[in-house]
C-alpha cells in the first residue's frame, strides 16, 4: 500500500466516520516481494482507511495471506486530519467501521484506549447456536466498495500487479488516490 502522508483536509461536509476495508484484486503475475497465496489465490491485499464518503485515505498493502486485523493501527496512525477550526487539532476519528477480518479483542481495547468507536461485526463460529434475539450490527460497506471500484475501473494499472518490486506498485496505488482526491475537490467540487 502506498503511504500517503500528509494532511487531509476534513470539511464540515464530511461524515466523521471512517471505513477500513480489504480489496484482493491484483493477481500479482509479476510476482516479486509481498506476493503470496492467499485463500482467493495468489496476490497483494490492499488496505484502505476511507472518509465517510468513499474517499480514500490511507493505503497499505500486504501479502494476500498477511493478517488483516495487524492493519488497523498503522493506517490510523498514516492519518492526521486539518480541520479548519482555531484549536487544538484533531488527531485520530470519532468511528472507524470495518468488515469481520478487521475484528479482535485486543485491536477493539486498542482502538477504544485511543478514543475510538469501533464499529465492526462480531467473528461468529458457525457451530454456535445464538440463543435468544438475534442482534444485527450492519457495517455499511457501499463506501469502501466505491473506492475499490475506482481503483478497478479507473486504474487499471492496479488491478493485476506486474512489479516485481512493491515500492512501484505502492507509488502507484499512491498516485491513484492523490488523483482521486484531485478530481473531487477540483473539478467535481
Amino acid at each position: 500500500m502506498g503511504q500517503s502522508r500528509g494532511a487531509i483536509r476534513h470539511s464540515e461536509g464530511m461524515s466523521d466516520c471512517r471505513r477500513q476495508s480489504t480489496a484482493l484484486f491484483p493477481p500479482g503475475k509479476g510476482g516479486g516481494e509481498d506476493v503470496a497465496y492467499g485463500y482467493k489465490g495468489k496476490g497483494i491485499l490492499i488496505h484502505t482507511l476511507t472518509e465517510g464518503g468513499g474517499m480514500p485515505l490511507a493505503n497499505r498493502t500486504t501479502p494476500a495471506n498477511g493478517s488483516q486485523r495487524e492493519q488497523i493501527l498503522p493506517l490510523l496512525d498514516t492519518v492526521k486530519l486539518k480541520t479548519l477550526k482555531p484549536g487544538r487539532p484533531r488527531k485520530r476519528v470519532k468511528v472507524l467501521a470495518a468488515d469481520k477480518g478487521y475484528d479482535s479483542k485486543e485491536k477493539r481495547s486498542a482502538l477504544r484506549k485511543r478514543g475510538i468507536r469501533p464499529q465492526l461485526p462480531k467473528r461468529t463460529c458457525k457451530t454456535k447456536k445464538n440463543r435468544g434475539r438475534p442482534i444485527k450490527i450492519s457495517v455499511p460497506r457501499f463506501q469502501q466498495e466505491r473506492c475499490f471500484a475506482w481503483y478497478q475501473r479507473k486504474y487499471r494499472r492496479l488491478v493485476v500487479r506486474w512489479e516485481l518490486q512493491p515500492l512501484i506498485f505502492d507509488g502507484f496505488l499512491a498516485l491513484a488516490t492523490i488523483h482521486i482526491w484531485i478530481n473531487k475537490t477540483f473539478l467535481v467540487g
